[in-house]
């Protein structure tokens, strides 16, 4: 095993993933690589088939199309593939275990099949390759990623050896919280010994061992209209309660602790000469304790008890949303282990918290040790600009063959 550390300290600039200088070709280097040959062009060619299908998280039809697409390729090799419907909205996670497995894993990785973006982008803006990079909607975040699960089936499917004992889930509404995925990815994770996430690397090929949690809270205000020329006294601003809101939330921020507050959406009134019947805000909560996630839920319960302008009501919804990814004992030695097999693969990276959530967060809350980032490298998720660095794509499913092969025996 590695020894803790040889990538840290965390906060400092990590050096960038070595290039392979490989052939698009090949995807091979002169190491061990060439145990776990990839065909690039195969890779490719069915990461554009799924970047080209529409598949936000609403979008049932869309993420049910990308799961077809997996469950016919992970049937051939005999897996058990399974869907779990969640919402009659929504389209059912997928859960696909080796043809080994029975009711416990040696690993579960996780990915998921939604993506950021409304119906329609693909057709706009599909699926190319230029100056080393891919682009297109989710070709990061994450179907690059979920694509190398498939891959690695294949891998130890066509070698014939030995292998861990895998379930592989694909979550269908990871991007708008995984509220209804959670009961079964948690289930899935106690009968798991560890846990790897598919998420994209970060942009400067680091891997990720902590993430913030988060919370979210729909803040509905309702006042009193009255002409703001004729009668404002008659009246009571949902608006103004609102201002008090944000002002008080944000003075809860503390960026030295990792807590962070941000009244993202907000919206009130129906004219500027009269006062605000009703108001709404949206604030996201980035944490990474359970006592800051109570921090903020008490100071949410005393202002709705005590209200800053007399009569108006406010009406709260929602809480914490992920629980704090935080690295245990176990998760720093797994990163160990993991620097140990990525050595002799010459891949160079560092290990980072982030303040984004991932299904990751699940399952690191029940002890499971966690590592995310196993994807390809990649940036600018969720824009127009979000980019896969094909260069990453050979070396980073490389890495994650040879660490699944460690675990083999364990």
């Amino acid at each position: 095993m590695g020894k803790w550390g040889s990538h840290f300290p965390f906060n400092s600039h990590s050096q960038r993933v070595k290039s392979t200088g490989t052939p698009l070709g090949t995807g091979l280097k002169e190491t061990n690589m060439n145990r776990t040959p990839l065909d690039i062009e195969s890779y490719l060619k069915d990461l554009e088939t799924l970047v080209n299908i529409d598949s936000g998280s609403h979008d049932r039809a869309g993420v049910l199309k990308v799961s077809e697409f997996f469950t016919e390729e992970f049937s051939k090799l005999g897996w058990q593939v399974s869907s779990h419907e969640v919402d009659d909205a929504l389209a059912p996670c997928l859960e696909m275990r080796s043809p080994n497995a029975e009711d416990t894993f040696d690993i579960l990785i996780l990915g998921h099949v939604d993506t950021v973006f409304p119906k329609g982008t693909a057709a706009e803006r599909p699926f190319r390759i230029e100056d080393g990079r891919a682009y297109g909607p989710g070709v990061m975040d994450m179907k690059a990623g979920d694509l190398f699960a498939l891959y690695l089936a294949r891998a130890l499917h066509e070698s014939g050896e030995d292998m861990p004992s895998i379930c592989v889930a694909f979550n269908s509404h990871e991007e708008i919280g995984s509220r209804k995925a959670r009961p079964w990815i948690e289930a899935l994770a106690a009968k798991s010994k560890r846990a790897f996430i598919l998420e994209p690397a970060r942009a400067n090929g680091d891997l990720v061992y902590e993430r913030k949690g988060c919370s979210r809270y729909h803040l509905a205000f309702h006042g009193k209209a009255a002409h703001s020329g004729v009668d404002p006294q008659n009246g009571a601003s949902a608006v103004n309660e609102l201002a008090h809101w944000v002002i008080e939330l944000h003075k809860l921020t503390d960026f030295d602790e990792g807590l962070n507050l941000n009244a993202g959406l907000v919206s009130g009134g129906t004219s500027v000469n009269a006062i605000a019947e009703r108001a709404e805000a949206e604030v996201d909560v980035r944490l990474v304790t359970l006592e800051q996630a109570q921090r903020v839920q008490d100071r949410i319960d005393a202002m709705q008890k005590a209200p800053f302008t007399d009569g108006v009501r406010v009406d709260v919804s929602g809480g914490m949303t992920r629980p704090p990814m935080n690295a245990t004992e176990e998760t720093k030695a797994l990163c160990s282990r993991i620097d140990a097999i990525a050595k002799p693969l010459d891949i160079q990276f560092g290990w980072q918290k982030t303040g984004g959530g991932s299904d990751g967060n699940f399952t690191a809350s029940l002890g499971l040790p966690t590592i995310d980032g196993m994807g390809p490298i990649g940036g600018r998720a969720h824009s127009r600009e979000e980019y896969l660095e094909v260069d990453s794509i050979a070396e980073r499913f490389a890495l994650l063959v040879e660490i699944v092969r460690d675990f083999k025996n364990s």
